[in-house]
């Protein structure tokens, strides 16, 4: 059986898998690439998780810090999305997420692809900031 963590073991600077994700025919242009605006979404996704874990509650993104497309991403690339957390404020939640590529099932090998820091901030049901609760700082 295993133990799942509880949000009090979600800590600044663990580096956690968050989201796998393989993109489809749907999400690419006519060269076969990835869109990045989809890539955006997923990365907005995965770097949401350990956030909302924390603060036990709703976080709404306030701000895309760096966005850096490192490799292009293909159809048939299995994406998976790893979250650190950065910094932890009163209200917000800074979070770096780095996107590694599995490619190519022949000769298989992982690239990073994407990397990110988005800055996330813990709000009540009215939508309004709230404080990160202070037993998990």
């Amino acid at each position: 059986m295993t133990q799942e963590s509880s949000p009090a073991q979600t800590q600044a600077g663990q580096r956690e898998l968050v989201l796998r994700v393989m993109p489809m025919p749907a999400d690419s242009n006519a060269n076969g690439d990835i869109f990045g605006g989809w890539i955006m979404a997923q990365v907005d996704i995965a770097g949401s998780i350990l956030p909302a874990k924390l603060s036990r509650g709703r976080v709404a993104t306030v701000a895309v810090n760096e966005f850096v497309f490192k490799q292009p991403v293909s159809i048939g690339d299995l994406l998976s999305f790893y979250a650190t957390i950065t910094r932890v404020g009163r209200t917000s939640i800074t979070v770096h997420v780095e996107v590694m590529a599995e490619r190519d099932p022949e000769n298989p090998h992982v690239v990073k692809v994407t990397e990110a820091n988005l800055t996330y901030v813990a709000i009540d049901r009215q939508g309004k900031p709230r404080l990160v609760a202070p037993a998990q700082m």
